[in-house]
C-alpha cells in the first residue's frame, strides 16, 4: 500500500511521518530525495547548471541551494523552470525507493512524505492521500517559534501555498492538527488500524 502524506508549513506533517514510522510504516522523505536530486552526476544537476548558470555551483561541485534560491525566489517563471527539472527527478528517486521497500516487505505500508505532493501531481497512482491541516493562525505561531521568523514572513509563505481547502479536496484522509500532538496521533492510530484491517481483508 502506497500513501502520500502532505501538509503546509508548520502543519505537523513531519511529526506525523515520524509517528507513522514508529508504527511500522516505511516513510520516504521527498525533501531528502530533493537533496539527492542536486548531487553531481545526476541529470537534474547538469540541467540546473545549464539553466541557471555556473554561479549556482558550490566549491564542492554540488548545487548552492542558497544561490539558486536567490535566482528563483519571487520569480514564478524561473521557479517553474526549476521545478520542471527537479520534480521529475525526485519522483523517479521516490519510485525507486518505493520499489525497494515493496520488494523488502510486499505487505508493508509505504508513505511518501512530500510538501509538494499535490502541486507536483504525485498523488496520481497512490492508494491514498493523507493531508495534515492546521489553522493558519496556529501555523504562524508554530513556525515563528520553530524558525525564529516574524509573522509576516510566515504568512507570505502560507499565502504562496495551497490552502487547507484545496488540500482537503484532494485528500482521502484529513488529519487535523490544530490541537495537541496526542490528539493528532490518536487520529493516526485510527487510520493505521483502518488500513491494517483493509490489508488483512484483502
Amino acid at each position: 500500500m502506497i500513501i502520500g502524506l502532505t501538509g503546509g508549513i508548520a502543519s505537523g506533517k513531519s511529526t506525523a511521518a515520524r509517528y507513522l514510522a514508529s508504527l511500522g510504516a516505511h516513510v520516504i522523505d521527498a525533501d531528502r530525495l530533493g537533496h539527492r536530486a542536486y548531487e553531481p552526476g545526476t541529470g537534474a544537476h547538469r540541467a540546473v547548471l545549464e539553466t541557471f548558470g555556473p554561479d549556482v555551483r558550490a566549491p564542492d561541485g554540488t548545487i548552492d541551494r542558497k544561490a539558486l534560491g536567490g535566482k528563483v525566489f519571487g520569480d514564478p517563471a524561473q521557479l517553474q523552470r526549476l521545478t520542471d527539472i527537479v520534480w521529475p527527478e525526485i519522483r523517479r528517486l521516490a519510485q525507486e525507493d518505493i520499489a525497494s521497500a515493496q520488494a523488502a516487505d510486499p505487505d508493508g505500508v509505504v508513505f511518501l512524505e512530500a510538501a509538494v505532493l499535490l502541486e507536483a501531481g504525485w498523488q496520481d497512482g497512490l492508494d491514498e492521500t493523507w493531508v495534515v491541516v492546521v489553522d493558519p493562525a496556529t501555523a504562524v505561531e508554530r513556525a515563528m517559534a520553530r524558525d525564529g521568523v516574524d509573522a509576516a514572513a510566515v504568512q507570505s509563505r502560507i499565502d504562496a501555498q495551497l490552502s487547507n481547502e484545496e488540500r482537503m479536496a484532494e485528500a482521502t484522509v484529513v488529519v487535523h492538527n490544530s490541537g495537541t500532538e496526542a490528539e493528532m496521533t490518536a487520529q493516526l492510530d485510527t487510520q493505521w488500524a483502518r488500513i491494517a484491517g483493509t490489508r488483512k481483508a484483502s
